[in-house]
C-alpha cells in the first residue's frame, strides 16, 4: 500500500475510490475514480520492460486504432518498476458469446494493427523488432517454457510435445510480417460497446513480428467456442490486409499455446491458476493423442 501511495503521489490522482482490476496477469491494475468523478486506471508492470514497452505501443498505436490515452508516466527508481495512468476507454471487455457481426468487427481492428509495420532507420527503446529472428524467437519463447513445463508434466509427454514443435514448425508458412503483433489478443484485452469494439489495450508484451502468433488467442476463445465467427472475422480482416492461410498455421500454434501456457501457470503459482493449467494440460494431452 505505501508503494501505491507513491505512485499516486507521483502521477498527482486525486483519489475518491479505488478498487483492483482482475484478468491482468502480467501488471498490476487499479481502477480510480478521482475527485471529479472521472475514471482512470493506474497500470504498475512487474517490469521497467514492460513499462517502456507499453508506453512506447501506445505512442505508436495512437493514430492507427482506439488505445488508451497516456495521462500520466512515471518512470519509476531503483525499487519501483514505474507506472502509466490511463484514460478509461468506453465499453467492457469481451465476455460470453461472440457473434459473426462482432467478429467481424475485431477482424478490422486486428488487421489495423498488423498493417502497423516498424519506421526504417528509428530506433525503438522497447517494441523490438523480431520478425527477422522469427524462427529463432518462437523457437526460444518455447524452450524457454519447456523448462518450467518439463517440473510439471510426465517425461513421455515433454519428449512427444519437443518432437512435434521440431517436426511441425518446418511446415509453416512464410511468415506474414513484419508487422506490430499484440501477443495477448484475446477477449479481455478487447473493449466493447454496443457490439463494436471500442478500444484494445494491454500491450506489455507486444512485438514486431510475424502475424502468426497474434491469432492464438482468438482461436482459443473465439473461434472454437462460436461458430461462424473465424469466416466472419476472416472477412473483416480481408478487408482491411490480406491474411495468412490460418488453417495451416492455428494447429501448430494451438498446440504451442498450449504447451506454453502450461509453463506459464508453473512461473506464476499453479494452485492460483488451476484451471487454466487444467484447461491446457487436456489440449495437450487430447492433441499429443491425435498425432499418435
Amino acid at each position: 500500500m505505501e508503494q501505491l501511495d507513491e505512485m499516486i503521489k507521483k502521477l498527482k490522482i486525486n483519489v475518491l475510490t479505488i478498487e483492483d482490476v482482475p484478468d491482468s496477469f502480467s501488471s498490476t491494475v487499479y481502477k480510480i475514480q478521482q475527485m471529479n468523478h472521472e475514471i482512470v486506471y493506474l497500470k504498475i508492470p512487474y517490469s521497467k520492460v514492460k513499462l517502456v514497452r507499453e508506453y512506447e505501443a501506445l505512442e505508436i498505436l495512437s493514430d492507427a486504432l482506439p488505445v488508451p490515452t497516456l495521462l500520466g508516466y512515471w518512470e519509476g527508481n531503483d525499487e519501483l518498476p514505474g507506472a502509466l495512468l490511463l484514460s478509461e476507454m468506453k465499453g467492457q471487455p469481451v465476455s460470453g458469446k461472440v457473434d459473426k457481426i462482432l467478429a467481424y468487427d475485431i477482424g478490422i481492428h486486428h488487421a489495423k494493427l498488423h498493417n502497423v509495420s516498424p519506421q526504417e532507420n528509428y530506433s525503438y527503446k522497447g517494441i523490438a523488432n523480431v520478425y527477422e529472428q522469427w524462427s529463432t524467437f518462437a523457437e526460444t519463447h518455447f524452450y524457454g517454457f519447456a523448462e518450467d513445463v518439463k517440473e510439471v508434466i510426465p517425461e513421455d509427454l515433454l519428449k512427444q510435445s519437443i518432437e512435434l514443435f521440431e517436426e511441425q514448425r518446418k511446415c509453416l508458412p512464410n511468415p506474414d510480417g513484419p508487422s506490430f503483433i499484440h501477443m495477448d489478443f484475446r477477449p479481455a484485452n478487447i473493449i466493447i460497446h454496443e457490439n463494436q469494439v471500442s478500444g484494445i489495450i494491454d500491450f506489455e508484451s507486444a512485438r514486431f513480428g510475424a502475424t502468426e502468433m497474434d491469432f492464438i488467442k482468438l482461436n482459443r476463445d473465439i473461434f472454437m467456442k462460436n461458430p461462424g465467427t473465424l469466416e466472419a472475422y476472416r472477412q473483416g480482416y480481408q478487408s482491411i490486409r490480406p491474411l495468412i492461410d490460418l488453417e495451416a498455421i492455428l494447429p501448430f500454434y494451438r498446440f504451442m499455446d498450449a504447451f506454453n501456457s502450461l509453463g506459464w501457470c508453473k512461473r506464476r503459482g499453479i494452485e492460483k491458476h488451476q484451471q487454466f493449467f487444467n484447461e491446457n494440460y487436456s489440449i495437450l494431452k487430447s492433441i499429443l493423442m491425435n498425432e499418435r
